[in-house]
């Protein structure tokens, strides 16, 4: 990626937020209640964010803006404000245009980083699977070589997001076939027109539920092998240089706008009841004064944290690793503490079941829970700290 002067980068940065934020406001928000309650995939939402910020991390060359971990983090904050499930179906879609990118060819630049820049292509990840739980970095779809200039794939992928609607997926896959080292990990990208993908049933989810995570069954699926990115046996860097990094972000990012909506929806509960009621009101009680400026620090030192992380990771420090995992683990405590605290103040009616505060705390227990776990992220962390390989069970 060509360099650009730190001033130019921040003033792109700003005004890419500020889109975000236009486009959280303007279509996301109005649209929140129903994508939950309906179960459906933000089309609407997921058409403006892609139209206007698609090429967000596609590189200058390609038509695109350019950016890394900070603008994921904090578009993501914008959109986490206004609904979660279309904050992370666009975040996988930015983690995956990141991963092509990493070592695209001429030709996957052609056929799949233009067209993201432009915001004619959604992208998105196929890693998890049914048998390996959380640890996605070890996959058991099989890849081998067929025919002349020809890759077939064989295996199940499960929860993936934007399933069904993305133009593309990028996969992990090991390789299969005589000669091949036992556990040679690669990455693919792989058009949803290409023939032998099958889908499952829509995921029926707590929280989280305009995603639109489905399994996929990989029925000898082929295709090309100039589809293969990087060269083969390159997943695990791909994994802990880009898919972590960025899926780290784009979770957190989301989270700490769940969190920040929270604080501001107590907050604006509050403020019309001090209005309201004649004599003292709940904002004029210490109690109610001190639980609010704890999750007011709670929501900035987070926020603080993710950016810091990003910006440390986008320049290779050191202990980048340690902010990263740190990063998803804290917003995720903060993000369902401070719902939690919401709810406390603001009293019955945020109990009620279309209050806002009713789909952050379904959305914001997903983040525990969406790979990387909470407790592998505390776990690497240690083990970064102590000299410890991060793989080693």
């Amino acid at each position: 990626m060509k360099q650009r002067s730190a001033a130019l980068v921040g003033v792109e940065l700003g005004a890419a937020v500020a889109t975000a934020r236009e486009i959280g406001e303007q279509v996301l928000a109005p649209e929140a209640a129903a994508v939950d309650e309906e179960r459906r995939w933000p089309e609407k939402g997921m058409a403006a964010l892609r139209s206007r910020l698609g090429g967000l991390v596609m590189p200058a060359e390609c038509g695109g803006m350019g950016h890394g971990l900070l603008a994921v983090a904090q578009v993501g904050e914008a959109t986490g404000r206004a609904c979660a499930s279309t904050s992370i179906c666009f975040g996988m879609h930015l983690v995956g245009s990141a991963v092509i990118a990493a070592k695209a060819s001429r030709r996957q630049e052609e056929r799949y980083l233009k067209p993201i820049a432009a915001g004619e292509h959604l992208t998105t990840l196929a890693l998890s699977e049914p048998g390996t739980g959380g640890e996605f970095w070890l996959p058991q779809t099989r890849m081998e070589r067929v025919g002349e200039g020809m890759l077939r794939l064989t295996g199940a992928k499960s929860f993936v997001t934007n399933a069904g609607h993305a133009d593309s997926y990028v996969l992990s896959t090991l390789a299969a076939g005589p000669g091949k080292p036992p556990g040679q990990f690669s990455c693919t990208v792989v058009d949803a027109t290409a023939p032998g993908l099958e889908w499952g049933p829509s995921w029926q989810g707590f929280g989280m539920r305009g995603n639109a995570s489905r399994g996929l069954e990989l029925r000898g699926a082929e295709i090309a092998d100039w589809c293969l990115l990087g060269e083969e046996g390159d997943e695990i860097w791909y994994v802990f240089n880009v898919v972590a990094p960025y899926f780290l972000m784009a979770m957190a990012g989301t989270y700490l706008g769940v969190a920040a909506a929270a604080l501001e929806e107590a907050c604006s509960h509050l403020l019309r009841h001090r209005e309201a009621r004649v004599g003292r009101s709940a904002a004029a009680q210490p109690v109610v004064q001190h639980r609010l400026g704890t999750m007011w620090a709670r929501v900035e030192r987070t926020r603080r944290l993710i950016y810091h992380a990003a910006a440390e990771a986008e320049i290779g420090a050191p202990q980048a690793l340690l902010g990263l995992a740190s990063a998803k683990a804290e917003v995720a405590e903060a993000a369902e503490a401070t719902v939690n605290d919401a709810l406390t103040l603001v009293g019955g009616i945020g109990y009620g079941e279309h209050s806002p505060l009713h789909r952050m705390l379904r959305d914001a227990r997903a983040a525990h829970v969406m790979s990387p776990v909470t407790d592998l992220l505390r776990v690497w962390t240690g083990r970064a700290l102590l000299d410890e390989p991060l793989l080693e069970s």
